[in-house]
């Protein structure tokens, strides 16, 4: 189980930095004109966020959380900065055996 979480922890900030880093590009792309960015930050944080999405279940299924917890943690890669919170949940929830 500690490595399902700590698969877990690397890919929330890892998601969770690279959707920043999509927002930029957004920002780029519709202030400046400079979608570049956005033709390689976009694919990548996709692909980052299937497996995201993978090693989350994996951890829900191991932790036997709810489906509304699970839900949840998974929609975290979606907002910027909430996977990051949602990282730290999953750690002291985790430390303390109560499932989300």
């Amino acid at each position: 189980m500690k490595g399902a979480l700590t698969r877990f922890r690397v890919m929330a900030y890892v998601v969770g930095v690279f959707l920043l880093l999509l927002v930029v590009a957004m920002v780029l792309k519709y202030a400046a004109d400079m979608g570049g960015a956005m033709k390689v930050v976009g694919p990548v944080h996709g692909f980052l966020y299937a497996i995201y999405l993978v090693i989350s279940v994996d951890l829900a299924l191991k932790l036997r959380w709810s489906i509304k917890g699970t839900l949840l943690v998974l929609l975290a890669g979606t907002v910027p900065f909430l996977s990051f919170w949602a990282e730290r949940k999953v750690v002291e929830k985790t430390a303390q055996g109560v499932p989300l």
